[in-house]
């Protein structure tokens, strides 16, 4: 096949996402100066269809940013009214008082929002800037300079047949140059992975660490409705099997986001996460609280759980990660919008004084210094521990332990435990099936639970059936050969869109099938695959889930 001819435009900034982290760089870069070029790359079919977050924000990376955010209307409206932490039981619930809480688990002075509204409103203050947007334009691959520094990316490739080749409609895309690339791809971006790779940017950090986190925009009774309430739980359903918890914020309009988050670091190979998404909707606490009401939408993304000492080196020949493609999640508060946009800021100053100075291509050093000892670094520097302790501990240690590690850190400024260390990386975390016995979940009701593919479908996920498979296996045989034989065949239980299944034919083999159009974007089989052998790519621009609200 002959190479492939791209037209290629020059910026001084191209920035891969147009999440809170990368229009945060844009916006940024442009405040210091108007002259700068910069585009914005997003491979949804508009700014915040990929969006999906709890979320409860801390307006600190916001207040850094546009201090004036509240005059010129960002969509930053519910204040956070009350505070609600319960362990569950099967029947039950203990609430855990607020005075034993640190500080720093109060959420007072935060704000519920929707992130992928505050993303488009973000987008229209960087536009205004002189920014430039372009979404549906997923960015397929990374250019290299003679040097080996990052020099831009491949941007719109449109058309390709199923098997990779060219189709009647090709559009090879275009290369977009930067003297700086922004990597802000979001957890476990195709892009993000590679850099790390290539520039053995974690050789000296802790391996990198996550959950799935499953959402539900929910319309409930108004006397049930509490605007500004926001509840965590822990405990049931997951118990022992894995750790994880619970979220349920009262935003405006007798809407409620439900979430719930399980940390992929579980063992056993037959746990279903999106399953136990369902039963906790049956406990009575929630079940009274969704009695009556109706779901409106449903999302599912990876969430960066690694913390502070799971950062990799963050600027390298030419790029630079941001946000959640650095993993700056703070576990324990269940935030990580502030950190991105304060890291999107950090960024963007290191550039623009790298520009000032003549600079291209090099390593923005005080980037990477900023990140650490800035307030990125000191936010999740002390909590640090409270992931290793649940992973490596449980839940009880977790809470006291990990509890009384963020109020040494809160007072006196250090931690007695030093920093622990994770251990294994969640693919390796899987144990095979001999252990375990299958789990029996209730098959969903249809009013509080639901079948995954019904759920897909308040996802609005659309992928255009005839390109190639943006769900990349390594070798074919693996998934029935060993993960099927030898740990029950996770992925059709760890993918919360239903994208994998094993299909049984009488007289014929198992076949592994994968159901890309289904595909949300979450990246968990990239993350939790045992054999470490699928590899999540960007399908072409525009396709995977619309989230309205999320």
């Amino acid at each position: 096949m002959a190479e492939i001819e791209r037209e290629a435009m020059d910026y001084d900034v191209v920035i891969v996402g147009a999440g809170p982290a990368g229009l945060s760089a844009a916006i940024r870069l442009k405040q210091l100066d108007t002259d700068l070029n910069v585009v914005v790359l997003e491979k949804g079919s508009e700014v915040g269809a990929h969006i999906l977050s709890g979320a409860v924000l801390d307006p600190a990376g916001l207040n850094a940013l546009i201090p004036d955010w509240k005059k010129k209307g960002a969509p930053i409206t519910v204040d956070v009214t009350d505070d609600n932490f319960f362990l569950l039981g099967e029947a039950g619930q203990i609430r855990i008082p607020n005075f034993v809480m640190p500080p720093l688990m109060s959420n007072h002075g935060n704000y519920i929002v929707s992130m992928g509204n505050v993303c488009r409103w973000m987008a229209e203050q960087a536009e205004e800037l002189g920014v430039e947007i372009f979404p549906g334009m997923a960015c397929s691959e990374m250019i290299y300079g003679e040097g080996g520094e990052l020099k831009g990316v491949v941007a719109g490739e449109f058309g390709k047949n199923s098997d990779g080749t060219p189709g009647d409609g090709y559009e090879p895309g275009m290369v977009l140059n930067g003297k700086y690339v922004f990597l802000s791809e979001g957890v476990r971006g195709s892009l993000s992975k590679e850099a790390i790779a290539k520039y053995n940017l974690d050789a000296k950090c802790d391996v990198p660490k996550f959950g799935l986190g499953m959402k539900e925009i929910w319309e409930i009774d108004p006397e049930k409705h509490r605007e500004g309430s926001v509840t965590h739980t822990m405990g049931w359903p997951l118990g022992d099997n894995a750790g994880g918890g619970s979220f349920i914020y009262h935003l405006d309009n007798n809407q409620v986001y439900v979430g719930f988050v399980v940390h992929l670091n579980y063992e056993n190979p037959y746990l279903f996460p999106y399953m136990e998404f369902q039963r906790f909707k049956h406990h009575p606490m929630v079940a009274e609280l969704l009695k009556g009401g109706k779901r409106v939408a449903y999302g599912a993304r990876a969430i960066s759980e690694g913390g502070y000492q799971s950062i990799p080196q963050v600027a390298f020949p030419g790029g630079a990660l941001l946000g959640c493609s650095a993993g700056l999640v703070n576990v324990p508060r269940i935030k990580g919008n502030h950190n991105a946009m304060l890291s999107g800021k950090a960024a963007a100053e290191a550039a623009h004084e790298a520009i000032k100075a003549g600079r291209a291509g090099d390593i923005l050093d005080t980037y990477e210094t900023e990140l650490r000892t800035g307030p990125v670094g000191k936010d999740l520097k002390a909590v640090r521990n409270v992931k290793p302790l649940w992973s490596n501990y449980g839940l009880g240690t977790s809470l006291t332990v990990g509890g009384f590690d963020m109020w040494t850190n809160n007072l006196f400024g250090f931690s007695v435990l030093g920093t622990l260390r994770h251990g294994k990386n969640d693919a390796e975390a899987t144990q095979k099936h001999y252990a375990y016995q299958p789990i029996d979940y209730p098959k969903p009701d249809g009013t509080l639970s639901f079948d995954r593919l019904t759920n897909v479908s308040f996802s609005m996920t659309n992928h255009e059936e005839h390109q190639p498979a943006h769900l990349k296996l390594g070798d074919a045989t693996i998934p029935v050969d060993i993960n099927l034989r030898e740990y029950a065949g996770p992925s059709a239980r760890y993918c919360p869109a239903g994208v994998y299944e094993f299909v049984e034919e009488e007289g014929k083999d198992t076949r592994f099938v994968i159901n890309f159009q289904n595909c949300v974007h979450c990246k968990t089989c990239d993350i939790k695959d045992p054999s470490q052998n699928i590899t999540w790519t960007v399908p072409q621009g525009g396709d995977g889930p619309n989230y309205p609200n999320m």
